[in-house]
């Protein structure tokens, strides 16, 4: 009978212990998580000139604390670092008062959490009016 008790009080302890764990670890924001991303979410039109979408893209790049790895401006490329990650980001002209904006992954792998190009968009669609000084 002692063994059925101390069986049953165990039992017990064990699955009010396993859910105080569960209850006890956080919600991962969706952002954060890794994920397949489509190709065409990578890419955004603006309605800015190629050159003000470049400093936009660089200021937004920092604002996210991503770190720059490498800058081209004549040829309208960035390379960043996020999540171990390496990203490129490439600015093309669409034509005088609109560009293009494309962040893909250096790796070609396009499973990785959406929160670095989302982040990177909301900031310039943010700051899009802002006055640039070169």
């Amino acid at each position: 009978m002692k063994k059925i008790f101390i069986i049953l009080g165990l039992i017990l302890f064990t699955s009010s212990v396993h859910a105080e764990v569960v209850q006890s670890q956080p919600a991962q924001n969706p952002a954060t998580v890794s994920q397949n991303i489509a190709f065409e979410d990578c890419t955004k039109i603006f309605g800015l000139n190629q050159e003000k979408l470049f400093y936009i893209t660089l200021a937004s790049i920092s604002a996210n604390r991503f770190k720059v790895e490498e800058i081209q401006s004549s040829n309208g490329y960035i390379i960043f670092s996020a999540n171990r990650n390496k990203y490129l980001a490439t600015v093309g002209k669409v034509d005088d008062k609109n560009a293009i904006l494309k962040i893909t992954p250096c790796n070609n792998i396009y499973n990785f959490p959406p929160g670095v190009i989302s982040n990177v968009f909301k900031y310039i669609d943010i700051n899009a009016t802002t006055d640039i000084k070169i």
